[in-house]
């Protein structure tokens, strides 16, 4: 029996309700919709205390470090961050620091920001996708990103946004598929080994 794919975000909101975690749990259910997988969402805000101060993975708290095993391990990667001074916060750099830099090599990761005004639109390709080409992942195509504007009560309202969403995750499907086909094809070999 294949399991279904690991399917990793992670949401740079400092805050609870956050508009990064609504667009996180949104692009999770696109992809849920199209492929069997697990879903898992981490709230770095949720994280932020037990990762203050700390310099050496070797100090995290087991429950940080569940955490950046679940990246390490995930088939398939969701990256959101709200913008902060025309970057990702310092917090979401924080947690990447702790990735094994090996650890993402080959991963399809899916790229979203959110911010105040349009005017921080190319965050995606002037931050995240460096960051993520550091790792080797495969930035998927197309990203999103949305403004405050878009969302009402912290869920995706514009249609606008929604269709975006929407058309990320279909140009990411083949990638995704094959990331499937792989793991269900190296299932087979260990049973019939």
């Amino acid at each position: 029996m294949t399991r279904p794919l690991r399917l990793v975000a992670v949401s740079g909101g400092l805050q609870r309700p956050s508009k990064s975690a609504a667009l996180a749990e949104h692009l999770l259910d696109l992809i849920a919709d199209e492929l069997p997988c697990e879903q898992h969402l981490i709230e770095l805000g949720q994280l932020a205390p037990q990762l203050a101060g700390v310099v050496w993975r070797s100090q995290l708290p087991c429950t940080v470090e569940r955490e950046l095993a679940a990246v390490e391990q995930a088939d398939v990667l969701v990256v959101v961050t709200p913008v902060f001074r025309g970057s990702y916060t310092g917090l979401f750099k924080h947690f990447f620091d702790f990735i094994h830099q090996d650890a993402l090599i080959d991963m399809p990761v899916l790229l979203a920001a959110t911010g105040g005004s349009e005017r921080h639109a190319l965050v995606i390709d002037h931050q995240l996708r460096p960051l993520f080409s550091f790792f080797q992942a495969r930035t998927l195509p197309l990203g999103v990103y949305r403004t405050d504007k878009d969302f009402g009560d912290y869920r995706p309202q514009n249609e606008a946004l929604i269709e975006r969403a929407r058309l990320a995750v279909q140009r990411a499907l083949p990638l995704l598929e094959l990331a499937y086909r792989v793991k269900r094809s190296l299932a087979e070999e260990v049973v019939l080994a």
